[in-house]
């Protein structure tokens, strides 16, 4: 090989490297996010979606450019077929895989431990197992909790404060999620303190709330509390339960009250996925989600829906309509 092509070969092979990481810095990253809701038309996924996107965007990441979401729904709030589609989602390999609940990230859990993981509406992620501690996660997830267990305490409180003729209430949890040990503890004690007496129930299906909701409101004085996770898919099949038989509910999230439940209290269900976007960012920018803490919700949000005060026949006391972050009429 002649001196000028030596030359020539070894300043391309040099050259290779920094070719290979150009492109490897240039490629388009993916994100992958199954939602378990009922269609993509759902407010579970359009509202999260859009809030999620929009967050993205503003950090440089915009999909077709240098961002491909592969975003998987429409599963009827089925956890098999949710799981089926995570496992499809899992041999894609993306890059990074978002997740909300308890019971959803501990699918992927199981399904991978080397593709990180971010989630959001998990109530305590280190009992669950998934990570080691708020501050040092360790291992491939991390996330945004949901709500704290010591609400249990604050919507007992509420249900009191809107309905004070209530001495006995349902509280409807998913028989198929652990959040309900954490919360136990404190809605006892609360329940205690006020003198109400506590029915838990688990619940899977419409028809399993349908059965507890009529039996548990022909009595007087009659309330209910729905936990975390609780039918979120199918809420306004459960909303309308509680409206007609005129009992009384409180819900964990604003999405409930939205779909015709009568008030609810927790964490701004929107912004934990414009948080999550922020963490996706990091990610995809070399950061491993064993180092990033696990963060907890900042913003809360009081919400009253009066129509379906009205058709209870519940008059809200002026007292907690002065409370309320957001009135629907």
């Amino acid at each position: 090989m002649r001196r000028r092509e030596v030359i020539a070969f070894l300043g391309g092979a040099a050259a290779w490297p920094l070719g290979a990481r150009a492109q490897q810095a240039n490629a388009i990253k993916r994100i992958g996010w199954v939602a378990n809701a009922e269609s993509d038309q759902d407010a579970l996924t359009q509202s999260p979606s859009r809030a999620f996107s929009d967050a993205l965007a503003q950090l440089g990441w915009k999909e077709g450019a240098n961002l491909r979401l592969d975003y998987r729904t429409n599963l009827g709030g089925d956890t098999g077929r949710f799981r089926l589609a995570a496992a499809e989602l899992v041999r894609a390999a993306p890059d990074v895989i978002l997740c909300a609940g308890t019971v959803q990230t501990g699918i992927f859990q199981q399904l991978t431990n080397t593709i990180p993981i971010v989630f959001v509406n998990v109530a305590d992620p280190v009992a669950s197992g998934f990570v080691a501690s708020f501050a040092r996660p360790g291992g491939n997830i991390t996330g945004f909790t949901s709500v704290e267990f010591s609400f249990a305490g604050k919507w007992l409180s509420l249900l009191r404060d809107i309905a004070p003729a209530i001495t006995r209430v349902l509280v409807l949890y998913n028989a198929t999620n652990s959040n309900w040990t954490g919360y136990r503890p404190t809605i006892e004690a609360a329940a205690a303190s006020l003198r109400i007496d506590l029915t838990p129930t688990p619940v899977l299906a419409p028809a399993d709330a349908e059965q507890a909701i009529e039996a548990f409101a022909r009595e007087r004085g009659s309330g209910m509390i729905v936990i975390p996770a609780a039918m979120i898919t199918n809420r306004e099949t459960l909303a309308a339960l509680a409206v007609r038989h005129r009992l009384p509910t409180i819900y964990p999230y604003n999405v409930y009250a939205e779909s015709g439940g009568l008030i609810s209290y927790g964490s701004d269900f929107i912004d934990l996925y414009r948080q999550a976007a922020a963490y996706v960012h990091r990610i995809l920018n070399g950061e491993k989600p064993g180092d990033l803490p696990v963060q907890a919700p900042v913003k809360f949000e009081l919400v009253i829906n009066l129509k379906a005060a009205k058709a209870i026949g519940l008059e809200i006391p002026y007292n907690v309509l002065i409370l309320a972050d957001r009135l629907i009429e």
